[in-house]
């Protein structure tokens, strides 16, 4: 796989994290995860995308980078992100809607 996934998160996982891991993990597919309250600047990158702490904010990236390979979709101005399949990210996604960006993307048959 030319790209690797990479999971913005926290500590304390809510139910959208903990549902991104649990679709990750059955499906044997490998991610990096970058916590949000221990690491500002990927806060600060989280909020930059989503206008939130959204977490599970989930992108596609080159081997070993923090940053989506190509600029995500935008989103409508006060749009939630949740849901929304932005190309190289998706943002707190339900697990059909995590399978689906993730057959698009090449990761699931």
């Amino acid at each position: 796989m030319a790209y690797e996934i990479v999971m913005y998160s926290r500590f304390s996982p809510c139910p959208y994290v903990r549902s991104a891991k649990r679709v990750l993990e059955r499906e044997r597919i490998p991610y990096r995860e970058l916590y949000i309250d221990e690491d500002p600047a990927a806060k600060q990158r989280v909020i930059e995308w989503t206008g939130f702490q959204s977490v599970p904010t989930i992108i596609l990236a080159q081997p070993g980078e923090i940053l989506p390979y190509e600029e995500p979709q935008p989103l409508a101005s006060g749009a939630s992100p949740k849901g929304v399949d932005r190309g190289t990210m998706i943002t707190e996604p339900g697990e059909v809607q995590l399978e689906n960006w993730l057959r698009r993307h090449g990761f699931m048959k």
